[in-house]
């Protein structure tokens, strides 16, 4: 059973409550706020401004606060630990709720465990260092950025230029350390690195900085990262440019600091000019009206910086946690710690420090607080830091200070300013970001290549395969030269060309020179570091791109599955005997050996005269019947016939040479095979040969999961040609290979009776491997497609790997039982001579024959009445005279020549004689 409760006495108890707490709340007159920084600081000078003017503001707004007072105390750090701890306890005896500071980072560190023990919170407006956890210093609170937000900046920007490798040099403290391994763990994931720290002392003196840029510049990499506090003397832009590292072969961006410093300070044109080139990062400041009042206020102090709008949001952020707490009736008390109480009796007097009672209940309101200052949105995220801002990207030149482009976490480079802080959606496409034109050391407008190969350093250690077999791609000359050379090595030495600066290295071929090496193994010793890179017909596989960089491919590959020859095609098969050349060769003969045999006949035989429709189908069927049967025309003349015998028989030799080639294909034919690609390679159990040494038979066996019993590896075009010969069913015989189509392609090449099935597959292609992030891979990417662009690629492939059948293999790709053209030379020239030396003869008698008829007609003194007096005109008629002459029949050449022989010894029988010496000119 419960006790009753009257519910009308409850309801009245709880009211007087209400009413009776707030009467004890009472609202002081004064609130004291701390600050600990070094006011004699580029950041501490213009701090102070602010903070004073916040104060100022805050006290003369009646909305905030009311009638109670914010008072400001300060104590000078000096950037000093010891003078940064004292000074806090010297605020804390004066009851403050809370404290604003320091600047420096390694004062942060000691002060925010004295606020975490004495429980106050500790608001920082420029302690950068990303390592102040909420998590070790739970009373801490930043309302500025920490330095891993603008190392994402940063790293964003090196990336957006395509950089990999950079130097960082930083001041040797907290702020340095913590912020270069902040910009360590964001190139990581953006697979760069930093290559070289260059840590500086705050105290280093000129020769120190002078030897540690110095040795820096050994090193490949050009982009320079600096991080230090502000500096007014700028001292680090004078050693670089002393050491000629102000040229365009440099880089060097700055964090904000620079901005800082440039902003609190006027720049004349001496150090504009130091800086001219130098890239960095600004704080945005969006425009408000909160912000102009304030610039005008401060119009007379030209040292505001980002950091001094970030001091004036914080006082209004604690002005804001202050009065949510007193509007909850929460009373500003302070008691001494019982922490402190056994140091009574030391000369510090630590036990009369007293703290702030509800300094948790502070702390958790400023986390709440939300508003819009000055610098921007003042809310707090994860970790208690504010969220972050966005930035400018500025260049010096010789006139000034340029603003070139925005960055936002979520909208990535802009040209223009972000409207909202995350009203942007990052995209993935650095091509779709841009920044106005920067100026590089040295005035140029050209982005530095970022990268060299130094002076200093050694030549890049090469490794190439040893090849014993396709050694047309890469391998060693077997001479005293010992030189490398082949396809792969004439496109990189090429490739090099296109590179814009110069790299020496040195080729250290790989293998025993008895068998070609396992190419993992090359990838491997590149990975270790054994070698700076590895070229020469590499296939660009997953496994081996988790080890190495490749280029760009150079050449295209692909496996391919080659089988002994076996056709199926049927269509043009009665052409197949003979190759195309020899076809055309033969038809050519017969042609030519009809009009031969014409005019070796046609003035003696009745069968070879008449009109010219009927001569020319007579000479075709004449040449083509001799193929088939006899002749409807016999030859009559001597000469003919001659030429009619070697004709025969070398159409006797084709006939049966294409009889019998038809024969054995039409046999082969018959023997189909049951493999035609890759599928049925794989489903078949028959031994498959492979190239040794290459990714092959890791493809084979753990993509395609086939036996390892079944693969034969294989070295030579030799090997390949005999294993496929011995077939599958004998020792050492294979039913196909698999191989990349190069090298498939040189060996059918080579080799005939061998053929490509199936479509290619596992698609890849060759480049040259360099170790992890090596810029030498982008810059190698970009010269093989400068190169490809050209027709050197093109002839380089023509000087190695067409060397004995490229230009007839474009034409035609020759069967492989087909007969060639050669196999008949002899019989084709014996055939040749004789008909010339016919027709030469012929040629001869019928110039005899028609110089007798023309001495006939001078003899005679026949009339010419169109005989012309010019040269020309003469030779003209002389020559359709013999081709009159050559027209006429023999029978009625040689009776004129015997009329005439009468004449001359029967005078009475002239005039029958030039009645018959006009018949051939009709």
């Amino acid at each position: 059973m419960g006790l009753g409760v009257d519910p009308f006495v409850a309801i009245t108890a709880l009211i007087l409550v209400i009413l009776v707490v707030p009467m004890d709340c009472q609202r002081p007159q004064v609130v004291n706020i701390g600050a600990v920084f070094a006011f004699d600081s580029v950041i501490g000078r213009a701090a102070k401004v602010a903070l004073e003017a916040a104060v100022s503001d805050v006290n003369a707004d009646p909305t905030v606060l009311k009638e109670t007072e914010l008072r400001l105390l300060m104590e000078d750090s000096a950037c000093n630990v010891f003078r940064g701890s004292f000074g806090a306890f010297e605020l804390l005896e004066k009851e403050v709720v809370a404290m604003i500071g320091p600047i420096s980072s390694s004062v942060a560190h000691t002060i925010s465990d004295i606020a975490k023990g004495l429980h106050f919170p500790l608001v920082s407006f420029a302690a950068t260092d990303p390592t102040l956890s909420a998590l070790q210093f739970p009373f801490f609170l930043r309302t500025t950025p920490n330095d891993a937000h603008q190392m994402s900046a940063l790293v964003d920007l090196i990336n957006f230029n395509g950089w990999k490798e950079v130097i960082s040099v930083y001041s040797d403290d907290e702020l340095g350390r913590n912020g270069v391994s902040a910009l360590d763990d964001e190139l990581y994931k953006k697979r760069s690195r930093i290559s070289y720290k260059v840590p500086l002392s705050v105290h280093s003196d000129e020769k120190f900085l002078t030897d540690a840029l110095n040795k820096s510049k050994s090193i490949g990499p050009r982009v320079y990262i600096l991080h230090f506090g502000p500096d007014p003397l700028l001292r680090i832009f004078d050693i670089a440019q002393k050491l000629q590292m102000m040229t365009h072969e440099y880089v060097w961006l700055a964090t904000d600091w620079l901005s800082v410093t440039l902003d609190s300070s006027l720049s004349d044109k001496g150090t504009l000019k130091r800086l001219e080139g130098v890239v960095g990062l600004r704080q945005h400041i969006p425009e408000s009206v909160k912000m102009q009042q304030f610039t005008h206020k401060l119009q007379s102090n030209r040292s505001v910086n980002a950091y001094a709008l970030h001091a004036y949001d914080t006082v209004w952020m604690i002005a804001y946690g202050i009065e949510k707490l007193l509007n909850e009736g929460i009373n500003i008390t302070f008691s001494y710690s019982e922490k402190l109480l056994h140091a009574r009796g030391t000369k510090l007097h630590l036990e009369k420090i007293k703290f702030f009672n509800s300094g948790e209940l502070l702390l958790k309101k400023l986390l709440k607080v939300n508003f819009t200052g000055i610098a921007g949105q003042v809310q707090f995220g994860s970790g208690r830091n504010v969220i972050g801002c966005d930035y400018e990207i500025i260049n010096v030149d010789k006139t000034g200070v340029h603003t070139v482009g925005f960055w936002s976490k979520n909208g990535g480079f802009s040209v223009g300013a972000p409207k909202t802080r995350h009203s942007q959606k990052r995209t993935s496409f650095v091509s779709d970001e841009k920044l106005g034109d920067i100026t590089w050391p040295g005035g140029g407008r050209e982005k530095p290549r970022g990268w060299v190969i130094a002076d200093s350093a050694d030549p890049l250690k090469i490794v190439v395969p040893r090849r014993v077999s396709f050694v047309e791609f890469v391998t060693e000359e077997k001479n005293s030269s010992h030189r490398i050379q082949g396809f792969c090595i004439d496109v990189f030495i090429e490739a090099l060309k296109f590179v814009p600066y110069r790299v020496p290295y040195i080729f250290e071929p790989f293998g025993n020179g008895h068998s070609s090496p396992n190419y993992n193994q090359l990838i491997q010793m590149v990975t270790d570091g054994i070698y700076d890179a590895a070229v020469g017909d590499i296939a660009i596989v997953p496994s081996r791109s988790k080890l190495v960089d490749f280029s760009q491919p150079y050449a295209s590959t692909g496996l391919v599955v080659v089988i002994p020859a076996n056709d199926d095609n049927a269509t043009w098969i009665f052409l197949r005997p003979f190759t195309i050349r020899l076809w055309c060769v033969v038809l050519v003969s017969f042609l030519v050996i009809a009009v031969v045999i014409w005019i070796l006949e046609h003035r003696i035989n009745e069968d070879f005269r008449g009109p010219p429709r009927r001569q020319l189908i007579t000479m075709i069927l004449f040449s083509f019947s001799t193929l088939f049967k006899r002749n409807q025309e016999d030859t009559i003349s001597n000469l003919a016939r001659l030429v009619m015998i070697v004709w025969l028989f070398l159409l006797m030799v084709l006939t049966a040479s294409y009889t019998a080639n038809l024969t054995s294909i039409l046999t082969v034919q018959q023997l189909p095979s049951a493999i035609t690609g890759i599928d049925s390679l794989r489903a078949s159990e028959v031994p498959i040969g492979y190239q040794a040494g290459t990714f092959t038979l890791e493809y084979l066996t753990y993509s395609l999961g086939m036996a390892r019993s079944r693969l034969v590896p294989l070295d030579s075009t030799e090997e390949y040609e005999k294993a496929l010969k011995l077939g599958p069913t004998n020792w050492g015989g294979v039913g196909a290979i698999v191989d990349e189509l190069p090298y498939i392609e040189l060996f059918l090449a080579e080799r005939t009776g061998f053929k490509i099935v199936g479509e290619p597959f596992m698609h890849r292609g060759w480049g040259f491997a360099f170790k992890r992030d090596s810029p030498l891979a982008i810059d190698m990417s970009t010269a093989i497609l400068k190169l490809s662009e050209t027709r050197k690629l093109q002839e380089i492939r023509k000087k190695w790997l067409c060397k004995k059948n490229c230009a007839e293999k474009s034409d035609w790709n020759p069967e492989p039982n087909q007969l060639h053209l050669k196999s008949f030379k002899g019989l084709y020239l014996v055939c040749i001579a004789i008909t010339v030396s016919a027709f030469i003869v012929f040629v001869l008698r019928m110039i005899r024959q028609f110089v007798r008829y023309r001495r006939m007609e001078r003899t005679c003194s026949l009339p010419r009445a169109s005989w012309s007096s010019s040269p020309s005109m003469r030779l003209r008629e002389l020559v359709f005279d013999f081709v009159e002459f050559v027209d006429e029949k023999e029978e009625a050449i040689k009776r004129m020549f015997r009329r005439s022989d009468d004449s001359n010894n029967n005078p009475s029988h002239v005039g029958e004689v030039q009645a018959d010496t006009e018949v051939p000119r009709n």
